[in-house]
């Protein structure tokens, strides 16, 4: 059981999430500041400010990563067999990751791709340990 809670899984996982509240956030609730129109569409959404909801919820969803039990050998939360969110905050997340899931892929594409393989990977590695373990018995 791995327990790192700052490894390259686990910042990405952090980036990823951070990203896709400031999308949802901008989207739905509008920008609390102006950013600068000149910079690409990208690096707008990490720049907007968020607004007290959405800032809770990153500051949950963080330290959440940080306790993670299976550190940097997690899968995706959506694949995880613990679900460590409360209920509101599991509520909130599925909604921001409902809307934003779709337009990573549109912002931020490599960061999207690679959270859907790493949701992949894991739950195909724990199907060939469950069909391991089964063929021994």
């Amino acid at each position: 059981m791995a327990t790192s809670a700052s490894g390259p899984r686990i910042r990405r996982e952090k980036k990823t999430v951070a990203l896709m509240i400031a999308l949802y956030c901008r989207k739905m609730h509008g920008a609390n500041g102006q950013a600068d129109l000149r910079q690409p569409q990208a690096a707008r959404v990490e720049a907007t400010p968020l607004c007290a909801e959405c800032a809770e919820l990153h500051r949950y969803a963080e330290q959440r990563l940080d306790r993670c039990r299976f550190g940097e050998g997690k899968t995706t939360c959506l694949a995880c067999p613990v679900h460590c969110y409360a209920a509101i905050q599991r509520e909130q997340i599925r909604r921001v990751m409902a809307f934003a899931g779709p337009r990573m892929l549109w912002h931020h594409p490599i960061l999207a791709v690679r959270h859907l393989l790493d949701g992949q990977k894991k739950a195909i590695s724990q199907e060939c340990q469950n069909s391991a373990t089964t063929k021994k018995r």
